[in-house]
């Protein structure tokens, strides 16, 4: 139980209607969810908004609601607050809610087009291994310690955070990692949590679905930086052109990652194998057994990060040689017939490009290599053409099919993308809208040594057709079918 007035602490309030010294049991966003004594926070969605159920809210047993507006039906004995942003309002209210539990841990953020999930998930398992408890919020999953949870968004909502960082400061956790979205900034959910450091990895084409335009996706993006306290550190790969950007109205302490210029912590590549990566780090070599460019970036990031954070360098780049590849991050299997399938969650344009790029820096060009790729529904479609024009140029085959169509005719989507193929590249080009159906036919092109990219879904374990989720591992898929043709 708590008193409203006390989990409004730090809301902007433009008017009140009603007494706010009331108690009240939980708070939520979803009407359905609202029970006796429940706060409903009305937030105005792309999809609904929650101002044309706070009616319903009542019904079901609210006794205050936070709106932006005034509904034009108020009900005596229910209490209104109106304030500036409901979303906004939302973050601050659920911090005050769960006693403030980012206070209590140390909360890094990573955000970036590409590398958020295995930047977070490794620091995860680095500090895990150096001893510590350890918390995760990523796409893949939450962590609180050793309990898992499953994750539904990149940046869970305001409740959901906290909700899982009390989890975590209530069993010890000393460290939580945590992805963050430009979606999550926009809609204010990381606005009330305190970070003791922000790490940007990147910037590439995405998301344009939900941003008008690259220019503002990158300042969402900004925004995250911007807002951090001086009593943080922010850490910036300034080999992306808009590295720089995220540093020059930060009040946090600015520090730099490269590969290709002179950074705070500088990595060389000196050897790249399907087995692993020799890397340079500040001077010092190691061994690691994540492999391409993409990931001596990811790398040097958590190396950065973890020496910031206290670590010792000799001792961090001891736990680097220990890590392994985060679900559907460039896993890869061998078949007995010595045919090679990546599975990687490349589902952007950077992405795609970059480990289509790795692959090809590693082999020999003596063997095939065939690519299997979708695009997603009811997303970006600009990036379409663009993914197709890269997989066509950069592999000997390439195969169109299904991603999660969602809402989307899959043969639409697969026809957009084929808009991107050069002339002198259609003969390289075969459409199989049924994924599972596509996988199998790179399996039956294969020859001993060629390798399979199978891109888009990654840790995906379903494909989402008209809303509706079916059982599908891009993994389990592939491996199951190289058994079966090649027994």
């Amino acid at each position: 139980m708590k008193i409203l007035k006390d989990i409004l602490y730090r809301v902007a309030i433009e008017a009140v209607k009603g007494p706010t010294d009331i108690v009240i049991n939980k708070m939520d966003f979803d009407s359905r969810k609202i029970e006796v004594n429940d706060v409903f926070v009305a937030i105005r969605g792309s999809i609904s908004d929650g101002h044309d159920f706070i009616e319903k809210a009542i019904q079901q047993g609210a006794v205050a609601i936070i709106c932006d507006t005034f509904p034009e039906n108020i009900v005596i004995g229910i209490t209104y607050v109106q304030v500036k942003n409901t979303n906004s309002a939302v973050a601050f209210m659920a911090a005050n809610y769960f006693g403030d539990p980012s206070q209590n841990l140390k909360l890094v953020g990573i955000t970036g087009t590409n590398g958020k999930t295995t930047i977070a998930s490794l620091l995860y398992q680095l500090f895990k291994k150096a001893g510590f408890k350890v918390g995760l919020l990523s796409t893949v999953k939450i962590l609180v310690d050793d309990v898992e949870y499953k994750a539904t968004h990149t940046t869970p909502d305001s409740i959901t955070i906290n909700h899982y960082l009390k989890e975590m400061v209530k069993n010890g956790v000393e460290y939580c990692f945590m992805e963050v979205s430009s979606h999550g900034i926009h809609q204010k959910r990381t606005e009330a949590l305190h970070f003791v450091g922000g790490i940007f990895t990147n910037l590439s084409h995405d998301h344009l679905d939900y941003h008008p335009t690259f220019a503002e996706y990158r300042d969402v993006k900004k925004s995250f930086f911007d807002n951090l306290p001086k009593t943080a550190f922010v850490l910036s790969n300034i080999d992306d052109k808009n590295g720089p950007v995220m540093l020059q109205n930060t009040a946090a302490k600015k520090l730099t990652y490269a590969l290709k210029t002179y950074a705070d912590y500088k990595a060389q590549i000196l050897e790249n194998q399907l087995s692993g990566l020799l890397l340079k780090i500040n001077g010092n070599e190691v061994w690691v057994k994540l492999i391409g460019t993409f990931n001596a970036y990811n790398l040097l990031a958590i190396y950065g990060t973890a020496v910031e954070l206290g670590l010792e360098s000799l001792e961090v780049l001891r736990l680097l040689s220990d890590l392994e590849s985060v679900s559907g991050r460039f896993q890869f299997i061998v078949s007995a017939t010595n045919i090679t399938a990546i599975v990687d969650y490349a589902h952007t344009p950077d992405a795609l490009e970059n480990v289509l790029k790795t692959i090809n820096d590693i082999r020999t060009k003596n063997e095939q290599l065939i690519t299997v790729v979708g695009c997603g529904g009811n997303r970006d479609k600009t990036k379409r053409p663009i993914m197709a024009g890269i997989a066509s140029d950069l592999s000997d085959k390439a195969i169109f099919t299904s991603d999660n169509p969602r809402n989307e005719d899959p043969e639409v989507i697969i026809t957009e993308m084929e808009q991107g193929v050069a002339p002198q590249n259609y003969k390289k080009t075969l459409t199989i809208t049924d994924r599972k159906q596509a996988i199998k036919t790179a399996c039956q092109l294969a020859q001993p040594n060629d390798i399979i990219l199978i891109a888009g879904k990654g840790h995906e374990t379903y494909q989402e057709i008209n809303g509706v989720r079916h059982d599908f591992d891009d993994m389990k898929i592939v491996k199951e079918i190289l058994d079966q043709l090649h027994k």
